[in-house]
């Protein structure tokens, strides 16, 4: 069987996998575990082969032309290069692992069905944009997965907090996508093509007329599918969904997808100097603010999606400074280790009965109730943090390499103002990850007070998985020096200048975190904040969903109330009640956005309602009341009606002598 064969099967069986198991869900229920798991993990299987192949030499390339459409055709067709071929492993490994994760983590959900189905056709969807080489079938995986994480960020739709984070994912993006769209058919027709080596054959002539425009406009959906300031405030509220969800948008798929398609577009945005600055000032504020704002929350879900829209900011940074290399090496080793810390704070929601830091830091002993999830999260944390040898050091070492080259002028690809703005942004939004990170190891797993509730231990699919996940955490960044191939074939290691500042800097933010914890936590007091008691045979999910109703941390109340033993408040001082909230940019946006719409729609409301109404029922009205007149003069009388005739006659002649008098006496 061919390579591109196999690469087209990749994506087809998750997809032929969610028909299935939406098919069969009510009619045959014991099937869907099995149609859930089986096609992702052949897919799997099949992304490994395909890369193995392909093995980061020259890309492998197939179209076929779907339909006529004029002078600008659409093409099913395939693109395997290096970066399409690690980021589909990385999307099916990652899939497959939430997959069976979600067995046990909704084993009694009623909806488990259809929420495996979105799952695959989310995978697929993904995996379409990976290996496709056509802008417009690549929109088709883009739009999808929009829809998808509109259903499965809404998977608990019986709460208020669901529903309003999926509609307000699914707008945003949206909102970014529209001049995502226009910027696409803009670049086809400056280009002449949909297809991906044409344009980027077409960029290296200068055949881009617009490429400033073209550029912004891209930006734009990239912005809001990457969750890049200022189109980031739908993540943080996503983690309204089951917690597999938030691993698989997170680490794999939706957030991924920008990041990818400005790394398989690069040339188009680097001839543009402007847009290439534009895109690091926005990877510098997405950087910096998110490391703020992750400080200063008490979910432990919102931590880790402040997290990764500072992640996110390094890999836009990355590609600020035209280095797609450094930028996909790091989606793909933060994609392990995010998958972990997610999938780890279900265990920890479920085994603490709460999503708040502020409870569990009233805690003693959750580290020795799941030592599965503390261990795999310590290791995720530290590759977070980027402490070598884990695999976030050697990737944000690569981004932060790629800024230095760039800003000392060893790099030409982007103005050196980008490389400064992203080295100087990245080496502060290192200490501030390293803070956030070591403020959440300590206020999850050092807790004093009560002994945690025994809530027997976590199923085998939920342990395993975090296991799996660790060795590319722990391993893969030892592997830069052989996978060279697959990324454009230049050298990924860190610079000893680099490496020494950042780490230096990372140190002392983690430090500087634990002595702020040594002293919060001697004033603090030793009773539970906002606890919820989680029945100790509740299944995960239902634990998360009560947590999420019960505790309204995320949501303001425990968020907005003195947590003393909380060295993020101490470390932010005033910044802190600015940070909790994410900087008012929602607020901000519900001044400028919202309220307009809505005073908008109640006008529209309005004027509907008593003008046009009142003239259409003004109409009726009149029309009613003649013909109630005239009906009441047809009496039927004859008398009647030669009367009025005689009246009438009577009055026309009155009228004719005052007018002929008129005239006369003129």
């Amino acid at each position: 069987m061919t390579t591109t064969t196999l690469a087209a099967l990749v994506p087809l069986l998750p997809f032929l996998g969610a028909l299935a198991g939406l098919a069969v869900g009510r009619t045959a229920p014991g099937f869907v575990r099995p149609l859930a798991i089986l096609p992702t993990l052949t897919a799997a299987v099949l992304a490994v082969l395909v890369a193995v192949r392909q093995g980061g030499g020259r890309a492998i390339d197939a179209a076929t032309q779907l339909t006529p459409t004029g002078s600008v055709p659409i093409d099913l067709a395939l693109h395997l290069d290096g970066f399409a071929v690690l980021v589909a492993v990385l999307v099916t490994v990652v899939a497959t692992c939430v997959q069976l994760y979600s067995t046990a983590y909704l084993r009694d959900d009623a909806r488990y069905p259809s929420y495996a189905a979105l799952v695959s056709l989310f995978t697929s969807a993904m995996l379409l944009v990976v290996y496709s080489g056509d802008l417009m079938v690549l929109l088709v995986g883009w739009e999808i997965m929009g829809i998808c994480s509109y259903f499965l960020v809404g998977h608990y739709w019986e709460t208020p907090e669901a529903r309003a984070a999926s509609l307000k994912a699914f707008l945003v993006t949206k909102l970014g996508d529209v001049p995502f769209l226009i910027g696409l058919f803009a670049l086809a027709a400056d280009t002449g093509s949909f297809r991906i080596t044409k344009i980027l054959a077409a960029v290296t002539t200068g055949a881009l007329d617009h490429p400033t425009l073209i550029a912004l406009l891209l930006l734009a959906g990239v912005a809001g599918k990457s969750a890049q300031f200022p189109l980031h405030t739908w993540l943080p509220d996503a983690m309204a969904g089951p917690t597999p969800v938030s691993a698989l948008i997170h680490a794999a798929t939706m957030v991924a997808a920008g990041i990818y398609f400005v790394a398989r577009l690069l040339p188009v945005f680097a001839a543009s100097g402007a847009a290439l600055v534009v895109l690091a000032v926005m990877a510098a504020v997405t950087m910096i603010g998110s490391g703020l704002a992750a400080l200063a929350q008490d979910d432990i879900k919102r931590v880790l999606a402040y997290s990764t829209i500072g992640q996110l900011g390094y890999m836009s940074g990355a590609l600020a400074v035209g280095d797609r290399g450094a930028a996909v090496f790091h989606l793909i080793s933060h994609g392990a280790f995010k998958a972990v810390l997610f999938l780890a704070a279900g265990v920890v929601i479920h085994a603490a009965g709460t999503n708040s830091l502020a409870a569990m830091s009233r805690m003693s002993g959750l580290a020795r109730r799941i030592p599965d999830a503390y261990w795999t999260m310590t290791v995720a944390l530290l590759a977070l943090a980027a402490i070598p040898p884990f695999a976030g050091f050697f990737s944000k070492e690569a981004v932060l390499v790629a800024a230095e080259h760039t800003a000392l002028g060893d790099r030409t690809v982007a103005p050196a103002a980008a490389g400064w703005t992203i080295l100087i942004a990245g080496l502060l939004a290192a200490v501030l990850t390293a803070a956030y990170a070591v403020r959440l190891w300590l206020l999850a797993f050092r807790g004093r007070g009560a002994e945690v509730p025994d809530h027997g231990g976590q199923p085998l699919a939920m342990t395993s998985v975090l296991w799996i996940l660790a060795v590319p955490t722990i391993g893969f960044g030892l592997t830069v020096g052989m996978i060279g191939d697959w990324f454009d074939g230049h050298a990924l290691t860190p610079s000893l200048t680099t490496a020494v500042l950042s780490t230096g800097v990372t140190l002392v933010g983690g430090l500087v975190t634990y002595g702020a914890w040594r002293h919060t936590t001697a004033l603090a007091a030793r009773t539970p904040l906002g606890a919820v008691a989680a029945h100790p045979d509740a299944e995960p999910a239902l634990v998360e969903a009560e947590a999420m109703t019960s505790h309204t941390a995320a949501y303001g109340t425990i968020a907005d109330a003195p947590d003393p033993a909380d060295p993020g408040r101490l470390l932010l001082g005033p910044l802190h009640r600015h940070a909790v909230t994410g900087f008012h940019l929602d607020a901000l946006y519900t001044a400028l956005f919202v309220r307009p719409v809505q005073g908008a729609a109640r006008l529209v409301r309005f004027l509907d309602r008593e003008v046009v109404d009142t003239y259409a029922n003004g109409t009726g009205t009149v029309t009613r009341l003649l013909g109630t007149a005239v009906r009441r003069a047809q009496t039927g009388n004859v008398q009647t009606y030669v009367s009025a005739l005689l009246a009438g006659s009577l009055v026309l002649a009155i009228a004719a002598v005052v007018f002929a008098n008129v005239n006369a006496g003129s």
